[in-house]
């Protein structure tokens, strides 16, 4: 197998921490280039070089597409529905900078393999209305009406990722993310995901015995929630195919939030109240119809749900309780943050 150099852009974020790490594990003679504007916070990276960079100019795309044999593009400016709910035009402007920069730099430099990470928030909140939602499949992105600024973006890259793939020939390959959760994600301070969230607040319940934890809206709203290590190996996957058009990937097991917060308890072996508070809560119901992927890459997620919170909650637990020895406050810990 020939050596590869592969540069991966968001490699200090959490998802592509993850997958410069597996990268080497699969083929440890490929050369992983990770760019971001942090180093990832809670391990060390496995890429051979890591650059601290931003990619919002376009001289810092240049520079690191040069002599790339393929580009995962990871990076974004992005969080939980608390922040990406006040922060549109952040988003809109930080976003469309750094994927305009990346993917006219890869073709101006000769790279032909590309692969963009979209989301599901690409999806019509009209199809999104109602906790037993129908599972989306990939042709439900039109007629279009994304969730938020981010997804208005993440919908306007796969475009242009299509349109380069027809006039330059490009093998631009687009993935729509259907929460990506796992250890060391970020895990407080408003940008992190719900499950990592709820096993936040369970695990300051349990240490300092609490009565209730709080969610946002009536705890209704379901999602489907994918284990990162599922993610890294379907991205891979899909760079090594030649599927082109925009897919899922994603778990299929829909749960409420309410439903989720009571699995982290039985993970956590205490149980107790929910206080359900106003604060966004996104569209009513979302899944992700898992066919596409499954019939072209044979990829199915392997690791279940309640395996995947077990894993990431005693990672959170250990974290939540250095930070109480060390004197934390509880309430600062518990709390959700609304950003206005």
């Amino acid at each position: 197998m020939v050596a590869k150099n592969i540069l991966v852009t968001g490699a200090g974020g959490f998802i592509g921490h993850h997958l410069c790490n597996y990268l080497k594990w699969k083929n440890k003679n490929d050369t992983v280039i990770g760019v971001d504007l942090k180093q990832p916070e809670f391990e060390k990276t496995r890429a051979d070089e890591f650059y601290e960079a931003d990619l919002r100019k376009m001289s810092v795309a240049r520079q690191f597409t040069r002599h790339v044999d393929e580009v995962y593009a990871l990076a974004a400016n992005m969080g939980g529905i608390g922040w990406i709910s006040y922060h549109n035009a952040e988003i809109l402007y930080d976003n469309a900078m750094i994927n305009l920069n990346t993917l006219e730099a890869a073709r101006q430099n000769g790279v032909f393999e590309y692969l963009y990470t979209s989301s599901a928030c690409i999806y019509p909140e009209y199809k999104q209305t109602v906790t037993d939602v129908i599972p989306l499949k990939e042709a439900d992105a039109y007629p279009a009406d994304p969730q938020d600024a981010y997804g208005w973006e993440k919908l306007i890259t796969e475009r242009l990722c299509t349109h380069y793939r027809e006039d330059y020939a490009m093998n631009t390959r687009i993935v729509r993310f259907h929460n990506i959760f796992g250890p060391r994600g970020t895990w407080r301070g408003g940008r992190e995901k719900s499950p990592a969230a709820m096993c936040r607040k369970v695990a300051v319940a349990k240490l300092t015995h609490a009565p209730a934890i709080d969610i946002w809206g009536d705890g209704e709203q379901t999602r489907s929630f994918c284990y990162i290590d599922d993610c890294v190996r379907g991205l891979h996957m899909l760079m090594q195919s030649d599927l082109y058009q925009p897919v899922n990937l994603g778990q299929d097991q829909m749960i409420s939030i309410n439903d989720l917060a009571r699995m982290v308890m039985d993970i956590a072996e205490y149980h107790c109240d929910i206080d359900h508070i106003p604060g966004p809560e996104g569209v009513r119901g979302r899944n992700s119809d898992n066919t596409l992927i499954t019939k072209a890459l044979k990829w199915e997620p392997a690791i279940s749900l309640e395996e995947g919170l077990r894993r990431t909650y005693g990672w959170i637990e250990d974290l939540v309780n250095y930070e109480l020895a060390t004197g934390a406050d509880p309430k600062a810990l518990m709390d959700s943050k609304v950003y206005t």
